[in-house]
C-alpha cells in the first residue's frame, strides 16, 4: 500500500469551536489552535513531499507554516466550499429556516453548489497523481474541502464526503491498495 497524500486540517478558530460555518472569512488560530499546530512537524516526518500545497487562508497558511512548511504553494482549489449567506452561522441556526439542512444535501445560496466543488478536489486529485510518483503530497486545507476530496479520491460524488468526520489539526492518508484509491488513515 502507498501512500498518496496526507491531508492537514487547519488548527482551531474561533468559529471551529462553535460550530459557524467558516469558509471566506479569514480567521486566525486560537492560541490552542497553534499549539496544536506545533506538533505536527513529528507527525508528519518521514516522506519526502514531492508538493506541499495550502489554501489561502490565514489558518491554513498558519498550519501550514507552525507544521514546518512555511513555503507551502498557495492553491485556491484548496479553499473551504463557501457558504455564502451561511457564512458564520451554525446548522442549528440554519435550520431554523430549512430543516434538515446539511452542506451535503442542500444549496448554500450565494454559495458555492457541491459541481463546483467537485470541480476544485478534482483539479487537486489530478495533481496528486500527477506528483505521486515522486513522493506523497502534503496539503493544509479545511474541514468540508477535504472531506469532499477525500470522497472524489475515493470516486464518490462530494456528498460522500458526509461520513467522514474530520476534527481540527487532525492528519488523513490517502493512498492506493495495488491501483485502487483507499483511505489509509482517517482523523487521526
Amino acid at each position: 500500500m502507498a501512500d498518496s497524500a496526507f491531508l492537514v486540517r487547519h488548527g482551531a478558530t474561533e468559529w471551529s469551536v462553535s460550530g459557524r460555518h467558516t469558509s471566506t472569512t479569514d480567521l486566525p488560530l486560537l492560541p490552542e489552535g497553534e499549539d496544536v499546530a506545533r506538533g505536527l512537524p513529528a507527525r508528519l516526518a518521514g516522506p519526502s513531499y514531492s508538493l506541499v500545497l495550502t489554501s489561502p487562508l490565514k489558518r491554513a497558511r498558519r498550519t501550514a507554516e507552525l507544521a514546518g512548511f512555511p513555503d507551502a504553494e498557495i492553491t485556491d482549489d484548496l479553499l473551504e466550499w463557501r457558504y455564502g449567506d451561511y457564512e458564520g452561522r451554525t446548522t442549528a441556526q440554519i435550520r431554523e429556516e430549512v430543516p434538515g439542512w446539511t452542506v451535503w444535501t442542500h444549496p448554500c445560496p450565494g454559495g458555492e453548489s457541491a459541481a463546483d466543488v467537485a470541480a476544485r478536489c478534482d483539479r487537486v486529485v489530478e495533481r496528486i497523481r500527477a506528483a505521486e510518483a515522486a513522493g506523497p503530497v502534503l496539503l493544509f486545507a479545511h474541514g468540508h474541502v477535504l472531506r469532499a476530496l477525500a470522497a472524489r479520491w475515493l470516486g464518490q460524488p462530494v456528498a460522500g464526503g458526509r461520513s467522514y468526520r474530520l476534527d481540527t489539526a487532525t492528519v488523513s492518508t490517502l493512498g492506493r491498495e495495488r491501483e485502487t484509491p483507499v483511505l489509509v488513515r482517517w482523523n487521526a
